[in-house]
């Protein structure tokens, strides 16, 4: 497996530069845009929650033992539409994204679909939701080569490489327009390695992977759940197939069980609504998800955690903490 090592992005893999701009010639009806209605959120520092999260994070990492650089976590309480309350911990700290960048080729989909850039057929809806319901990596790779008319293949020559390297960074550009940063999704998934012009485009050595931050991946889910980033139809259809029940699945492995709605069934917290999106690595264990509570809690909690792969306890023990104690502090 390639070096999972915090390492930035490729600027110059998304620069703008003139001679690239000219060969894509009307690209204002490839390129994904946002809308003109698109508002983006308001996020206010909680110190409450800060504290929270901030115990709830010292502990769990304690027990867990650990490292600096191996934990990152945010949260965002979107029960005011109009100024969330947020927190983190490391939320800015860069880090491999396993699967859980699929959540973020989903949501810019939708947004080509809704332009009628993209047109839904039978095949592209089965793609999308093995993509996010059973995190099949032939789908992602299917999904992000119609959002950026790439395709794998051997190895190219510079100048070719760079207009396909352009295409590729269309997803980038198209987040980088609603601001978000310190981020790069440009690449597919694999159940073991990427193979010539897959690999030309992360340079090799791992260093243009896909990157997320535990705060750029709650803004996005916290969108989602707000029905914010595309239409109130398209918001309801992500949200179905990220829906997870967690109190039927019997699969021990299942991104309903496995991650944060741990914390759920280790709580009885019978009636409780959850949609998620979790990425596993033999390296790495995410989990993003958006919770529901009978006592009217509406949480975004994302975790990622490295060199911790097996450990089933700590995502849960995070997210169990936080619920636990705003419902106290609520109480």
């Amino acid at each position: 497996m390639l070096s999972l090592r915090r390492t930035p992005f490729i600027l110059a893999a998304i620069c703008l530069c003139a001679p690239l701009a000219v060969a894509q010639k009307g690209r204002d009806k490839i390129e994904i845009v946002k809308s003109k209605s698109y508002v983006a959120p308001v996020l206010e520092s909680s110190p409450s929650l800060q504290a929270i999260l901030t115990k709830a994070v010292n502990e769990i990492a304690a027990a867990g033992n650990f490292k600096p650089g191996e934990f990152a976590a945010t949260v965002i309480d979107v029960r005011n539409p109009d100024k969330w309350q947020t927190a983190s911990f490391e939320g800015e700290r860069q880090l491999y994204t396993a699967s859980v960048v699929k959540m973020f080729y989903m949501a810019a989909l939708h947004r080509q679909l809704e332009d009628g850039k993209i047109t839904l057929t039978k095949e592209l809806e089965r793609g999308l939701k093995d993509m996010i319901v059973d995190s099949s990596n032939d789908a992602t790779g299917y999904i992000l080569d119609v959002l950026t008319d790439t395709a794998s293949g051997g190895e190219i020559p510079q100048k070719e490489f760079d207009l396909w390297q352009y295409k590729r960074n269309r997803v980038n550009r198209f987040f980088a327009s609603l601001g978000y940063s310190n981020i790069n999704i440009n690449q597919k998934t694999f159940c073991e390695d990427a193979y010539g012009i897959e690999q030309q485009s992360r340079n090799y050595k791992g260093q243009n992977r896909n990157m997320l931050t535990t705060n750029a991946t709650a803004r996005m889910l916290a969108e989602i759940a707000t029905r914010r980033f595309v239409n109130e139809a398209r918001s309801n259809a992500m949200l179905n197939i990220m829906s997870r029940d967690w109190e039927a699945t019997k699969d021990p492995n299942s991104q309903a069980v496995n991650f944060i709605g741990k914390a759920l069934i280790d709580n009885k917290m019978a009636g409780a609504k959850l949609w998620s999106k979790a990425g596993w690595t033999s390296r790495s264990r995410h989990d993003a998800a958006y919770i529901e509570t009978p006592d009217g809690q509406k949480l975004v909690i994302v975790v990622f955690t490295e060199n911790h792969a097996n450990d089933r306890e700590a995502i849960a023990g995070i997210a169990s903490r936080v619920i636990k104690a705003l419902k106290e502090s609520r109480s």
